[in-house]
């Protein structure tokens, strides 16, 4: 039988999956990076169980990856900086996105169960 702690985990593994999945690849640019950051991040507390999201573009890596005279580039792991709360049956999962070795990877920072103890 799965544990809360393990649901909590999973489903923020599963935000992670669609953040990242069906944002990168958009086009942006240091005009757009606050309205980007907005449309991500309520677009996955939509998803069940999530509490909050918070994403934040660099503007500078955003202008230091132009490379055309467009005027924009591709939102990328190296571009951003995400967090999110998960909270499942009374257990929260705190999550982050982090740059290692040049890849960006989804991490578990803390599982709180509110219920253990009592």
């Amino acid at each position: 039988m799965v544990t809360d702690a393990q649901q909590a985990c999973f489903e923020a593994g599963i935000k992670f999956g669609s953040l990242y999945h069906q944002f990168a690849g958009t086009p942006v640019s240091p005009r757009s990076t606050r309205s980007l950051e907005r449309a991500i991040a309520e677009s996955i507390e939509n998803q069940p169980f999530c509490e909050s999201v918070t994403v934040a573009i660099d503007d500078d890596a955003v202008a230091a990856d132009v490379g055309h005279e467009n005027g924009y580039t591709e939102l990328s792991g190296h571009l951003m900086e995400v967090q999110m709360r998960i909270v499942y049956e009374g257990v929260t999962a705190r999550t982050r996105m982090e740059m290692e070795d040049g890849y960006p990877l989804m991490k578990l920072v803390e599982v709180v169960d509110a219920g253990a103890g009592t």
